[in-house]
């Protein structure tokens, strides 16, 4: 088969992925995975797509599945987790969820967005709001936001799908989606990867709206920050097809957390408790 000559070769491959040629073309002969393109030359050519089937393989061996089942699961399609908090809650139990009050939360939120413009990041940013009325009440700050953002994504229950071109794009969620339930901000950058994540407590309807209650975590570690992207993103297709979100993220592995940002994270995590329950 005739092959794009512009094609990542099987020594790129392996140089993106960690994986060495040698082992890539033994699992093609014996698993048919990954599938190359040929030239007519006879030379491999992968595409970027690739690098993250070979990824997920990775990290399904490292979850404990043998080779031929890790590259099973790598090749079904992968569907929209419903449940941002709870994903990270799954794949990363090292991340201890503590309970904030909405205002204590929003505090956290607009750190985490004055951060992001003081550092002007190229970043891809998600948010969700809950319902419209609450987007609407920072939507002059997501529209800045937006100026200097690859993209950015909102959800809520916005009757219709707006926005895109320069300005945040709105995804309506629909009614008994896990995520109308859900406060989150992802952003995935390079040098600023945040994400913080909560679900609201139910049987809160007569609660002053700043006293509600959420179950929320927070992470600075990149490799969880790019998991929740990438469930923002398959989210966002779920509900507006055609977004194309999934395409724009980063294709290499995600950088392992230092143990100097696991120490701070941990100290930011008693502080935001400690203002939780100590209010000036």
């Amino acid at each position: 088969m005739t092959g794009p000559a512009d094609g990542m070769t099987i020594g790129g491959l392996a140089e993106r992925t960690g994986v060495p040629a040698a082992t890539l073309r033994s699992w093609e002969s014996r698993y048919r995975f990954p599938r190359p393109q040929r030239m007519d030359t006879g030379h491999r050519r992968y595409a970027p797509g690739d690098v993250a089937l070979i990824q997920e393989v990775l990290r399904q061996r490292a979850a404990g599945l043998s080779l031929p089942a890790a590259i099973a699961q790598a090749g079904q399609p992968s569907p929209a987790d419903p449940s941002v908090f709870a994903l990270l809650r799954r794949r990363h139990p090292e991340l201890q969820p503590q309970v904030l009050r909405k205002s204590t939360l929003l505090a956290l939120t607009r750190a985490i967005e004055d951060e992001y413009c003081a550092r002007a990041e190229h970043a891809i940013l998600f948010a969700s709001f809950q319902q419209e009325h609450y987007y609407r009440r920072s939507e002059d700050r997501w529209n800045e936001l937006a100026r200097t953002a690859e993209t950015v994504t909102v959800f809520a229950d916005f009757a219709t799908a707006a926005g895109g071109d320069g300005e945040p794009t709105q995804v309506p969620v629909p009614a008994g989606a896990p995520l109308r339930r859900e406060w989150m901000l992802v952003c995935e950058a390079s040098d600023y990867p945040v994400c913080l994540a909560g679900w609201e407590f139910p049987s809160q309807q007569g609660a002053d709206d700043a006293s509600r209650r959420f179950e929320a975590l927070w992470t600075l570690d990149p490799r969880p920050v790019r998991e929740a992207a990438r469930a923002c993103a398959r989210l966002a297709e779920s509900f507006s097809p055609g977004l194309g979100l999934l395409s724009r993220l980063p294709t290499e592995p995600a950088p392992p957390v230092s143990a100097d940002l696991q120490r701070a994270t941990g100290l930011l995590t008693r502080m935001a408790s400690y203002l939780d329950h100590h209010p000036a």
